[in-house]
């Protein structure tokens, strides 16, 4: 079933497969769904290649998030956190297990230290976070601007192919199809959107399973970054993705399936 789902001031596609086997089969039905959280540098899409294999075992809720895919663009301010938040009451989704890449794990991990009663596990993927002053990405960032400011989006479909996508070859056809319909998005949400607190120094409080899975070909600093927010973690377990970058869902996704089954089976 996928609809459109309110959130404050506006609204978000969004989609929920169900219960596994259907309707009042009672597959699963007492455990916590998954919920599915993309990158910033693609749309809910992201999840399609590992999708059909979730649904059988799991109730699946996916969105995307303002200005991605199928939402429309704010027009007041928001947060990522609280659009969330309000994903899971309209489901009525009391405890969910959060499966977050990148933007997404950002924002799992919000939820997770908002209002932990509500985050049954998490799987995270190549995430991001807020509030660590190392990671701030200052030479990307200051691009971007420039290529901006020039209008060239190709030149900055560019240059997140050449950071985020190292692992591909030939054209990666997919990536870039992905990355150009999510560059619309940034300039969309940025008057927008506001962050969400920080986090980093606060790792240390989370209190539930954990898997954080990084790719060894992503960007440096989000790599340095990630076996940081590992070490953080209380009980974290690190797994380290040989083959890729922050794609990992197109680049492995038989790891990540595992993954997100591993921390899955730990989830209370």
């Amino acid at each position: 079933m996928e609809l459109m789902v309110p959130v404050k001031d506006g609204e978000v596609w969004a989609h929920d497969s169900g219960e596994p086997g259907g309707p009042g089969s009672g597959a699963g039905a007492a455990a916590p769904p998954l919920v599915l959280l993309h990158p910033g540098v693609a749309d809910s899409r992201v999840w399609d290649g590992i999708l059909p294999r979730l649904t059988q075992e799991r109730r699946v809720i996916r969105y995307d998030a303002r200005a991605y895919g199928r939402s429309p663009a704010p027009t007041t301010s928001f947060t990522l956190v609280e659009d969330l938040t309000a994903v899971l009451d309209h489901f009525d989704v009391a405890r969910a297990f959060l499966v977050g890449s990148s933007m997404g794990g950002t924002t799992a991990i919000g939820l997770a230290l908002a209002d932990p009663a509500r985050v049954a596990g998490l799987a995270l993927l190549v995430p991001g976070i807020t509030g660590n002053p190392d990671f701030v990405m200052a030479e990307f960032t200051a691009e971007v601007g420039r290529l901006a400011q020039a209008g060239d989006m190709d030149g900055i479909a560019a240059l997140v192919l050449r950071t985020s996508a190292a692992a591909g070859t030939g054209d990666d056809s997919e990536v870039r199809a992905l990355i150009g319909a999510v560059i619309p998005a940034w300039f969309a949400v940025h008057p927008h959107q506001v962050p969400d607190p920080p986090a980093f120094d606060r790792l240390g409080e989370l209190d539930v399973p954990c898997v954080l899975a990084l790719g060894e070909r992503d960007d440096p600093e989000v790599v340095r970054c990630n076996e940081e927010m590992a070490a953080r973690i209380p009980g974290c377990r690190l797994v380290r993705l040989r083959g890729s970058d922050h794609f990992p869902t197109l680049r492995e996704p038989d790891a990540v399936v595992d993954v997100i089954r591993e921390a899955y089976a730990a989830a209370r």
